[in-house]
């Protein structure tokens, strides 16, 4: 049991020191590159956190477990634009460029309402073709807006030229980091509750599912305490976007996926939510205090229909 403690809280210290490494690495290599801090969080922060669940759901789905492969993406993402985008705001007001607003918020909320349209009618091998392609267009429309997009590099992050290599390592090496701490936490807190005796069910439900989405909950107020709004939003928009296209492809292409019972509603959920977390960054062009209270608020009352879809 002793070694279960030490796996955990090592893994919760490498967790929390690699993703305040990520965060500064990746706002200052997106000043030193003149690339808009909300596609970094996008591209780099938002597709890096998402591995762990694009993996539990990748090996859900080609051992025959659609129920597990839909039930993690479909509750990562409600987990990440209700209850972490809300934490966020109540740690500190989230406030968003009018650009961002037009496109990259409603980007992934349309990624987020194909994946969950496609899921309804059942994610197949069309589906796939579908979502990865919409996943293309995507990158493809992050990158434009990358370019058209030149902020010029701030005066302290500037790089010499022979060390232009060192915040991409500084963010690889974060993003490496988060990942395997998140690992060592979900492990060894599997492993601790299991010897104590509680249902594996409850292990996968509440562990496996809150610990895919530990990377996203830990660079989210990483971000917010160094001031990166932008990389708030671009981390849990970005990460729902990647889940809802890369996984929900993923799942469609090993053709066994269907919606298990009770899902339906959990995917409904899903959709309002990420409808929710868009109206109210729009409506306002921030999130304030009370709208991360809102988002928890609708977390708590959808949580009774996650356990009642495990």
């Amino acid at each position: 049991m002793v070694v279960y403690v030490l796996l955990t809280a090592i893994g919760l210290v490498l967790l929390t020191w690699a993703a305040d490494h990520l965060i500064l690495g990746s706002s200052r290599l997106g000043r030193q590159l003149r690339v808009s801090p909300v596609v970094i969080g996008v591209v780099v922060i938002g597709l890096g956190t998402s591995t762990p669940e694009l993996l539990v759901s990748g090996l859900a789905a080609v051992r025959d477990e659609p129920g597990l492969a839909v039930g993690n993406l479909v509750g990562s993402n409600i987990l990440n634009l209700s209850l972490l985008l809300g934490i966020a705001a109540v740690i500190a007001p989230v406030p968003v460029a009018t650009s961002v607003i037009r496109r990259e918020v409603p980007l992934a909320v349309a990624s987020v309402l194909l994946f969950g349209l496609l899921t309804l009618s059942g994610l197949d091998v069309r589906a796939a073709v579908v979502l990865a392609a919409a996943c293309v267009v995507a990158l493809w429309l992050l990158i434009r807006w990358a370019r058209a997009d030149q902020p010029e590099p701030a005066q302290d992050v500037r790089e010499p030229a022979g060390r232009w290599w060192v915040e991409p390592l500084r963010a690889l090496l974060g993003l490496a980091g988060v990942l395997a701490g998140a690992q060592m936490l979900v492990v060894g807190a599997s492993a601790g509750a299991a010897a104590l005796g509680v249902s594996p069910a409850v292990i996968g439900f509440t562990l496996v599912a809150i610990g895919t989405s530990l990377p996203e909950l830990v660079t989210t107020i990483q971000a917010q305490r160094r001031g990166e709004s932008d990389l708030v939003v671009g981390n849990l928009f970005g990460s729902n976007l990647f889940n809802g296209l890369a996984g929900g492809a993923v799942i469609g292409f090993a053709d066994r996926a269907g919606v298990a019972h009770g899902q339906a509603t959990l995917v409904i959920v899903m959709m309002s939510g990420a409808l929710l977390a868009g109206v109210l960054l729009i409506r306002g062009r921030r999130l304030t205090r009370r709208d991360g209270l809102v988002l928890g608020v609708a977390y708590l009352a959808a949580f009774p229909l996650l356990l009642s879809a495990t």
